[in-house]
């Protein structure tokens, strides 16, 4: 029996979010980070980014047809980090100016590739939201 090769994955297409309330996430991520919002599918909610994509789901609704989902999706359940090359003195002021807190920050901590300076706020569902400037 030959032994399977790894996959080995290079990207990070979309993720999913469980929300309370679609208009309040949409509008924390679209005002505050810039993110576009896309419709898709039967009419689903999606934040884009990029080459990324945050699809979201209503928590407690279904989906017709049914989609796919996590076993026990749960609001406030994530912790994203988010790359930006604007300076975090901007991302704060923003979000002072929208009413979002920033909780933490600005901290040096360490990224997927290297170091990195994050500020860090709470999305509408509590999620744990980290804004960081790569520092190499």
């Amino acid at each position: 029996m030959t032994k399977a090769s790894p996959v080995l994955v290079n990207a990070l297409d979309h993720l999913v979010l469980t929300v309370r309330d679609i208009d309040a996430t949409i509008a924390f991520y679209r005002d505050w980070l810039g993110m576009e919002v896309v419709t898709f599918g039967n009419n689903r909610n999606a934040l884009t980014f990029g080459q990324q994509k945050i699809n979201l789901h209503e928590a407690d609704k279904d989906f017709d047809p049914p989609v796919i989902k996590a076993e026990r999706p749960v609001p406030g359940s994530g912790d994203l980090c988010f790359l930006t090359s604007a300076p975090l003195a901007d991302v704060t002021a923003r979000a002072e100016a929208l009413g979002i807190a920033i909780i933490e920050g600005p901290e040096h901590r360490t990224g997927a590739v290297g170091p990195i300076n994050s500020v860090y706020a709470r999305d509408p569902d509590g999620n744990l939201i980290e804004v960081s400037n790569r520092l190499y």
